[in-house]
């Protein structure tokens, strides 16, 4: 294993946005699977909240990236991305090969040692979902489309 500190993120230096994340993290609530509906159809997902000295974020692993986790495991997570929900950053995972139960080695504070803090999203808007597609509607009265010309 790489040495935990070199080119790894803290969860304090977390921004939305970014991209090909790489943390060690100690798992503070491995959180439930679960099923969600998006718009591409039902997905599996499962929150956990993970945490280093600098503070703590939600994980969220999605399908293929799902591992049996535990309170108080280190876990090597790559080729992550944020996002922001509801104000806060969030991390999310895809792909089985990128979260790892690493061995303890004793760089990580304790469960009960890492801060409140979580990254925020200060000035960025919230997430909207995206515009459907423009239907076009016929008038009742004139039969044709709205913004058609008279000729």
């Amino acid at each position: 294993m790489e040495n935990m500190s070199e080119g790894r993120l803290k969860v304090a230096e977390l921004k939305p946005g970014m991209e090909k994340v790489s943390i060690f993290v100690r798992v503070i609530d491995p959180g439930e699977v679960k099923k969600i509906s998006t718009r591409a159809g039902e997905r599996t997902i499962r929150e956990a909240i993970v945490g280093d000295e600098s503070g703590r974020v939600k994980l969220v692993m999605w399908g293929k990236s799902i591992r049996t986790l535990s309170r108080g495991d280190v876990i090597e997570v790559s080729g992550a991305w944020t996002t922001v929900f509801k104000g806060k950053v969030q991390l999310n995972v895809g792909g089985s090969e990128n979260v790892k139960v690493v061995e303890d080695l004793g760089k990580l504070p304790s469960v009960d040692e890492v801060p409140e803090e979580e990254p925020r999203a200060e000035g960025v808007p919230p997430r909207r979902p995206k515009r459907r597609e423009f239907r076009q509607r016929r008038s009742r009265f004139t039969g044709r489309s709205r913004g058609e010309e008279f000729e």
